[in-house]
């Protein structure tokens, strides 16, 4: 199976963007994040007329999350139990050909000093005791999307730069190796434990073309699937495109 997740930072304007991705990798899911589409604008015909099911938690202008598979998707749950009253459309998950995968665009936080950098607090926490139960329900499961985290300083392009600073700093790092702690593992580092991979680039400065970026999309993936996985990779050439987003697509590959 192929995985894939893309944060497309607004499926209104890169809806051609992820059809030509799609008849290009022709993955087994595409989790997307960003959609800022309202629920009822998604463009489920589009993808279902080409041959591909789906399902979204749609929200205006931010957020919004989105499945689209090749397989039947079953048992879907969107939000987190520990945040019941959370508006933000930030969670997706659900079962697909025996898999268990939760796409998740995760708080920004804006800066460490800012009120919005305790909700995030307060939404990983909620997350990692949601996923610790998925884990206790399915075997095989991934955890993929925007997390916000760079997890360590091989993931950013200049460390000294965004030391302690919004999705490199130390309290930010301790929830991501929590969620790791889980029994999950960072599937681009299973493969590739050394190296430069970024996932996201500001449109500022011509900051892609300098190759001056983060690693924060990621696929974190359980035991089992951990023990199946073959690769990992960042695609470029979607970034490189007209009027990109400004993450890359990320996409593992599995044995069956």
């Amino acid at each position: 199976m192929k995985i894939a997740t893309w944060n497309v930072n607004s499926l209104n304007v890169r809806l051609p963007q992820v059809q030509e991705w799609l008849q290009l990798h022709q993955p087994d899911v595409l989790a997307l994040q960003e959609l800022k589409l309202d629920q009822d604008k998604y463009p489920a015909a589009v993808f279902q007329m080409a041959g591909w099911h789906t399902v979204w938690s749609g929200q205006k202008t931010y957020n919004g999350v989105a499945l689209i598979s090749k397989h039947p998707i079953e048992d879907v749950h969107i939000g987190l139990p520990e945040l019941p009253d959370d508006p933000q459309r930030r969670v997706i998950a659900a079962t697909i050909n025996g898999m268990r995968v939760i796409n998740v665009y995760c708080v920004n936080g804006e800066a460490l000093d800012s009120p919005k950098f305790l909700y995030k607090e307060q939404w990983f926490a909620a997350l990692n005791k949601f996923v610790r139960g998925e884990l206790e329900k399915y075997p095989q499961l991934v955890l993929l999307g925007d997390f916000n985290i760079a997890p360590t300083d091989a993931d950013c392009y200049d460390p000294e730069k965004w030391f302690e600073k919004i999705h490199c700093s130390s309290v930010e790092r301790s929830w991501f190796k929590d969620l790791l702690a889980l029994g999950l593992t960072d599937s681009l580092r299973q493969v590739h434990p050394e190296g430069a991979f970024y996932t996201w680039w500001d449109y500022r400065g011509a900051m892609f073309q300098r190759k001056q970026g983060l690693r924060i999309d990621h696929l974190l993936v359980s035991p089992a699937l951990a023990a199946k996985l073959q690769d990992v990779q960042v695609d470029l050439q979607a970034r490189g495109w007209e009027r990109p987003s400004d993450h890359a697509p990320v996409w593992a590959s599995f044995a069956d």
